[in-house]
């Protein structure tokens, strides 16, 4: 064979091979990312607190130009819940999943293998987020050890959550020494308040006046407010054991307080069946001097009362201490330092490494700042070595929320995000904490020292599915409707009978026995956290 054919032949063959690589490449399926292919990949993501917004807006499209990665949102409808149940049960998850750190699937979603250990992929290429999260990785960490999940809304808000909201006009009027909050209240003050309003404003606008009212329909704010009073945290620590807070004894003196005030008509008496609409509108009415809850709570309120009266026409957050308790370990901020949800990578997922990547750029201090503050130059701006939003940005969420995140894509995919400031002192979440308004600025003022962190007693009931499970929920249906009652009892001797019984039917429904439960999780968690590697 000559020279010249033998090199056809062997051109003939190359030229063969290559051919069908280059046919398999392109038949694989998949559009992948840049890193192994020339298009980005897509990744199928489950969030219930998206509002199904495509992945299309300007700061969108910037995660996929640094990443490589596009992202396809699946709105979940009807209840998150349900949906993620139904997933598990038919092995048909997306690629990544964001759920509730407190729901009932988290740990089915981890002890099935639905949910990958991540631990290795952020060893590779999680730098950002090892440097980001520090010890709040080994605080997610599950059972046997490993990281299934990374937190979101994490590290410790020092923003303080309920308080005592009093209109600060007419806190000018009856108490002037405390109007601005520096100060806080006994209950005793607190109790003289509602009474002198009560003898002064017999009716404000032609509408009979209201000392205290609450939203029937979030009684969990309205007690974790009195409860900031008395000091009190999630569980009652008792000999070094923790148990149902209505067992501790200031509980009891807390709700005979609150029935005390309801017995003399300062607290109003529909408040129990008040619904959250209803609430709203007595609050903007005017006739309202004050509100248990979160300081935001009242915001359509407060939008109206500043309309009427000015910015002192507003409910602000106070603070009121019960006889004995040091004004700083009063507890109005339970925050956790693990956050609100889990974002977790599932087994489906056929490109874990490329979505560790995704993660940890979004989890970078650089990620947090285009999902926060948007893009540099058209968002925000560098003056003076400090980041500043641009006004009009700044000015169009406050004109209409949700269509400024609609349009700029600021804060509208809320992933990894981090509480606190950044590495320039500024805080990470921008739009809400860039420019405080005078109702926020009060209640740091007034409560921030009381925050504290919920995170080890988060979660420790028993889990769906088993008997205990079933117990808890008897047990709390019982607090729940006996505490009402304390609250709205006609004496003082039947709010102390009820309060008794409401003990004595726990008991009976085994209340100790999920006390047992939640004492074995907690000291696994803090032995499992104890342990640095």
């Amino acid at each position: 064979m000559s020279t010249k054919n033998k090199w056809m032949k062997i051109s003939l063959v190359v030229a063969l091979v290559s051919s069908l690589l280059v046919g398999c490449a392109s038949n694989k399926g998949d559009t992948k990312t840049g890193s192994d292919t020339d298009g980005p990949i897509t990744l199928s993501w489950f969030d219930s607190n998206t509002k199904g917004e495509p992945f299309t807006d300007a700061v969108a499209q910037e995660i996929t130009k640094r990443t490589g990665v596009k992202v396809e949102i699946q709105q979940p409808t009807g209840n998150p819940t349900e949906k993620l149940s139904l997933m598990l049960a038919s092995g048909d998850y997306p690629d990544v999943v964001v759920m509730s750190r407190g729901d009932a699937s988290m740990d089915k979603y981890i002890s099935t293998g639905a949910f990958i250990p991540l631990n290795e992929l952020i060893d590779q290429h999680g730098s950002d987020i090892k440097e980001m999260y520090g010890d709040t990785l080994i605080k997610t960490r599950y059972t046997d050890g490993k990281n299934y999940y990374l937190a979101n809304w994490y590290s410790l808000d020092s923003d303080p959550v309920f308080g005592m909201l009093m209109r600060r006009n007419l806190v000018q009027e009856l108490a002037p020494d405390k109007a601005d909050g520096s100060q806080p209240l006994t209950t005793e003050e607190f109790e003289a308040l509602l009474k002198d309003f009560k003898s002064k404003h017999k009716q404000i606008d032609g509408k009979e006046s209201i000392p205290l009212t609450m939203n029937g329909e979030n009684m969990g704010a309205n007690l974790g407010a009195f409860k900031g009073i008395w000091g009190m945290k999630t569980y009652y620590e008792n000999n070094g054991k923790l148990e149902y807070d209505v067992k501790d004894p200031k509980y009891r003196e807390m709700v005979l307080y609150m029935n005390n005030l309801y017995r003399q008509g300062l607290i109003e008496k529909e408040f129990a069946i008040s619904k959250k609409q209803t609430w709203e509108q007595k609050l903007a009415g005017g006739h309202v001097f004050s509100t248990a809850g979160a300081f935001w709570d009242p915001g359509n309120g407060n939008t109206a009362l500043k309309k009427d009266g000015g910015e002192e026409n507003q409910l602000f957050a106070y603070k009121v201490i019960a006889p004995g308790v040091d004004p700083a370990q009063t507890t109005f901020g339970p925050r956790s330092s693990l956050g609100w949800d889990a974002i977790g990578i599932t087994k489906n997922n056929k490109h874990p490494e490329a979505t560790m990547k995704l993660f940890n750029f979004l989890a970078s201090e650089e990620g947090q700042h285009l999902l926060l503050w948007g893009l540099e130059g058209k968002d925000w701006n560098r003056v003076d070595g400090k980041k500043v939003p641009n006004e009009e940005l700044l000015q169009s969420f406050k004109d209409n929320w949700d269509d400024a995140v609609k349009k700029s894509g600021v804060r509208k995919w809320l992933w990894f995000i981090k509480n606190g400031l950044d590495t320039e002192g500024q805080p990470y979440d921008m739009t809400v904490k860039y420019e405080r308004n005078e109702v926020d600025k009060h209640a740091i003022a007034s409560l921030g020292d009381s925050t504290w962190d919920t995170a080890p007693y988060d979660n420790l009931n028993p889990d769906g599915g088993t008997p205990e499970a079933l117990i808890a929920q008897k047990v709390k249906d019982i607090m729940d409707q006996s505490v009402t009652k304390v609250i709205i009892a006609p004496s003082e001797k039947e709010a102390n009978a009820i309060f008794d019984k409401m003990l004595e039917d726990m008991k009976k429904a085994g209340d100790s026995k999920v006390e047992e439960i939640i004492n074995k999780k907690y000291e696994e968690r803090m032995k499992l956290w104890s342990a640095k590697e």
